[in-house]
């Protein structure tokens, strides 16, 4: 059993709250796509199961009215997005214009409620914590690809940017922002790039969509990018978070951090080539929380249901204190049997992901090129 964290420093944490919403049970992106795995609902599903999230631990998301999402959208995109979910298509100017109704971005029966709500619950949760330091975990947001007036990469709305300018207009000046995501934060980037009062930083996979975050790429002085190889394993990531994610985050002296944690760069997702444990973002978790007095935990991207259901739950274990147990009890472990792929031609998953919470560790080599390219974002 992995034991809970030890209690964070007076005065920087207070209770943790969890932010989800029904509305991701049943709410797909069509047979096709690799979201049309169940994610929020598992976990909220599993949490309850283990007895780790009684009612005065969550909040219902609220929906995010077209003009708060205009503080990172523009107005023709909410209006053609909400219209598109009216028709329940795209008309071809929605395409062209707006890249809806592609094979990437469909359109679906909540293409606009439902990214409308993960953005409503990073905007409560960075509304939340201008007023009182904490933790929040909002599974459903971490859509850090959407840019300001089109879809992209899966990602209808950027609720990454939207709580990132909640909390400066809260009166934040220093907001840290690390992505654990396997895939680059292209939209986050372009919104702060040049931004004193915001540091990013992002560790993805080399030579992925959508081909942004090199190594060179400082996003005028505000971002640390490090893309890493394929096969990137525990050990590595002990590394880049002593070496480069800690080290930064922590003379930054943030006043709030946004932690997304994409599950597809754990070893079971289809749509990367990383080898993590969950182990692996569990250790990034608690070797964070205690640098800021506000932090927001978001989800993101992550393609195997089993493997970003039992990931996300114990990174709300984490936050909120609990231990992890070695085996899961029958009826937590009844959540993960009843997982499908929803289609697909992909095998079932082996024992351990139903009956487990926790990866067994995935530790190598810390390869060369990793070490290089960690001393020379040192030198930054």
């Amino acid at each position: 059993m992995i034991p809970a964290p030890p209690p964070a420093p007076a005065g920087s944490v207070a209770v943790p709250l969890f932010i989800g919403s029904d509305i991701y049970r049943g709410s797909t992106y069509g047979t096709r796509h690799p979201l049309r795995i169940p994610r929020v609902s598992t976990v909220m599903d599993l949490a309850r199961a283990l007895g780790w999230l009684p009612p005065e631990r969550f909040r219902a998301s609220p929906r995010a009215k077209p003009a708060a999402l205009e503080l990172w959208h523009q107005p023709a995109y909410i209006a053609a997005l909400q219209a598109a979910e009216a028709l329940g298509e795209a008309t071809e100017e929605m395409r062209a214009r707006f890249h809806l109704g592609t094979l990437s971005n469909p359109v679906f029966p909540e293409v606009y409620r439902r990214p409308a709500t993960g953005a409503g619950g990073a905007m409560l949760a960075a509304d939340l914590l201008c007023r009182t330091p904490g933790v929040i975990h909002v599974p459903g947001g971490g859509t850090h690809h959407g840019l300001p007036d089109r879809a992209n990469g899966f990602c209808y709305l950027n609720d990454v940017v939207l709580g990132i300018r909640v909390l400066q207009r809260g009166g934040l000046s220093r907001v840290a922002y690390v992505d654990l995501d396997a895939h680059h934060c292209d939209g986050v980037e372009l919104a702060f790039a040049g931004d004193p009062g915001v540091r990013m930083i992002s560790v993805h996979e080399e030579g992925r969509w959508p081909f942004t975050g090199r190594l060179e790429d400082s996003a005028g002085g505000s971002a640390f990018n490090l893309p890493v190889p394929k096969g990137y394993n525990d050990s590595e990531a002990r590394a880049v978070l002593h070496e480069l994610i800690l080290p930064r985050v922590a003379e930054f002296r943030p006043e709030a951090l946004v932690l997304q944690c994409g599950a597809d760069s754990l070893l079971e997702d289809p749509l990367s080539r990383l080898a993590l444990s969950n182990r692996a973002y569990l250790e990034a978790v608690r070797a964070l929380l205690p640098l800021a007095p506000r932090v927001l935990v978001l989800g993101g991207g992550g393609y195997n249901p089993w493997s970003v259901g039992r990931l996300w739950t114990a990174i709300w274990g984490q936050v909120a204190g609990r231990d992890q147990p070695d085996r899961l009890p029958a009826h937590a472990s009844e959540v993960l049997q009843r997982l499908s792929w929803n289609g697909g031609g992909r095998p079932p998953p082996g024992p351990a992901m139903t009956t487990t919470l926790i990866d067994a560790p995935r530790e190598g080599p810390v390869r060369a090129e990793i070490r290089d390219r960690l001393v020379r974002l040192a030198r930054r």
